[in-house]
C-alpha cells in the first residue's frame, strides 16, 4: 500500500488541519495514561517547525452531538501543552464563527487544538457540510490518529476528500508496521490471538489463518477450541454455541499449511480471585469444578522453543487473566521472551489491542518490541483484514 506522507509538504504559513486521537483515559476529571498525547507531539513539533499552523482535531468520549462539559478537549489541550513544553491554543468550537476568529489569531508555528468534534452529530454521520466546514478552516490535512481510522467520520473521511490529505507521522510509523508484520514480512510468521470469546475475533482468525504459519490461540479463546475438540474443560469460560465454528478454523488452518498452537497444560483454580490456590495440569486433565485461569509452564516453553525459529510475530490479547496474579505469569514470560529476541535483533514484533498494551507494560516490555500500537479496534480491523477509510483516504 502506497499512502501520502508529509515528506517534501511545504507547510509554511499553512493552515494544517490534524486529526489525532485525544481520547485519552480519564477518572475523576484527570488523565490517567499520556501515551496518545505523547506519541502525538513529534508530527505537531515538526509541522510547527516548519511554520505550519496547527489545529488540532480530536474526538473524546461519546457526547453523541450535543455538548457535554466533562466531554470538552480543554483538558487535553493544556496536557498537550504540559508535554510539548509550550502554550497550547484553545478553540470553543471545531467549525463555524468561534473557529475561524480562534483560528485567525493562529501564527506560524502556532499549535491550537480545536473542541470535540462529537458535538456535532455530522462529525460521526460524516455529513458532507460538517467535513467542508472543518476543511474550510485550513489548507492541508493530516491524519495522525490511526486509532480512529477504522471509522468512516467527518474528521477521518470526509474531509480528506476535501483538501490535500497526508499521513502524520505517527501514522505513517503505524502504518509501516503493520504492513511488514502481515503484508510483506519476513517468515516464518507467527501470530498470538488471545481474549475471551471467540465469537468477537472470527474475523481476525479467519485472515491469519492464511497470512501466518503458526497462530498460537489464547486466553479463554482456547478453552473453546479444546472444548470443540472433546475436551473436558470444567467450569472454565468457554462459547459451547462456537464449537463447529472453531473445528471449521482448525479445518481451514490446515487446508491453509498454518500450525494452530493450543495450550497443553494450564492453571487452574476452583475461584477466580487474586492468589487462591491453584493447581497446574495437563489440558486433558482439568478437574470438573475448575476453571482455566492461565496457560501453563510447559506451554509457555514450547512458545519460547517455536519463538526461536520466527522471524515475525504480531500479538494481540494475553494468554490468561493477567490482571489478576498469579494469572499473569505465562504472559508476562512470554512477553521477556518476545522482548528478548526483539532487541536481540532476530525477532520483528508488532502488538497491538487495549489489553495487550496493557499486559506488556505490566510485563515491563511495553518499549522493547519493535512496535507497539496503541490502537484498539483500528489495530483488530486491520490484522482482520478489512479496509479502513481513514486510511484509504490517505492513498497515493
Amino acid at each position: 500500500m502506497a499512502f501520502r506522507t508529509l515528506d517534501g509538504v511545504a507547510v509554511a504559513g499553512k493552515y494544517v488541519l490534524l486529526r489525532a486521537d485525544l481520547n485519552v483515559p480519564v477518572r475523576d476529571g484527570r488523565i490517567t495514561d499520556l501515551t496518545r498525547i505523547e506519541r502525538l507531539c513529534p508530527t505537531i513539533r515538526e509541522l510547527s517547525a516548519a511554520g505550519a499552523r496547527v489545529l488540532v482535531c480530536s474526538h473524546f468520549d461519546r457526547p453523541k452531538g450535543k455538548r457535554v462539559a466533562e466531554m470538552s478537549l480543554a483538558p487535553m489541550a493544556l496536557a498537550l501543552g504540559q508535554v510539548l513544553g509550550r502554550h497550547v491554543r484553545f478553540a470553543e468550537d471545531c467549525v463555524g464563527l468561534p473557529a475561524e476568529q480562534a483560528a485567525e489569531a493562529v501564527y506560524n508555528g502556532d499549535v491550537m487544538v480545536l473542541e470535540n468534534t462529537r458535538y456535532h452529530p455530522g462529525e460521526e454521520a460524516n455529513d458532507p457540510a460538517f467535513a467542508a466546514q472543518l476543511a474550510a478552516l485550513a489548507d492541508i490535512y493530516v491524519n495522525d490518529a490511526f486509532s480512529a481510522a477504522h471509522r468512516a467520520h467527518a474528521s477521518t473521511e470526509g474531509v480528506a476528500k476535501l483538501l490535500p490529505a497526508y499521513a502524520g507521522r505517527l501514522m505513517q510509523a503505524e502504518l509501516e508496521a503493520l504492513e511488514a508484520a502481515l503484508a510483506r514480512p519476513v517468515r516464518p510468521v507467527m501470530a498470538i490471538v488471545g481474549g475471551s470469546k471467540v465469537s468477537t475475533k472470527l474475523d481476525l482468525l479467519g485472515n491469519l489463518v492464511s497470512k501466518v504459519d503458526v497462530l498460537v490461540i489464547g486466553g479463554a479463546m482456547a478453552n473453546t477450541f479444546l472444548a470443540a475438540q472433546g475436551i473436558g474443560v470444567g467450569r472454565s469460560l468457554q462459547e459451547a454455541e462456537m464449537h463447529a465454528t472453531a473445528r471449521d478454523i482448525l479445518a481451514r488452518a490446515k487446508a491453509a499449511n498454518c500450525e494452530i498452537v493450543l495450550p497443553v497444560d494450564a492453571v487452574v483454580a476452583t475461584e477466580f480471585r487474586p492468589n487462591p490456590p491453584t493447581q497446574t495440569v495437563p489440558v486433558t486433565a482439568v478437574p470438573a469444578d475448575a476453571m482455566i485461569l492461565d496457560v501453563g509452564p510447559a506451554t509457555v516453553a514450547k512458545l519460547e522453543a517455536q519463538l526461536a525459529d520466527v522471524k515475525t510475530l504480531v500479538w494481540n490479547g494475553p494468554l490468561g487473566a493477567f490482571e489478576t496474579p498469579p494469572f499473569d505469569a505465562a504472559t508476562v514470560a512470554l512477553a521477556q521472551a518476545v522482548a528478548a529476541r526483539t532487541q536481540a535483533g532476530t525477532l520483528r514484533s508488532v502488538a497491538g489491542g487495549g489489553d495487550t498494551v496493557s499486559a506488556l507494560r505490566h510485563a515491563g516490555v511495553l518499549d522493547k518490541l519493535s512496535y507497539v500500537s496503541s490502537a484498539g479496534g483500528a489495530f483488530l480491523e486491520w490484522m482482520e483484514g478489512k479496509t479502513l477509510p481513514g486510511v484509504a483516504a490517505l492513498e497515493v
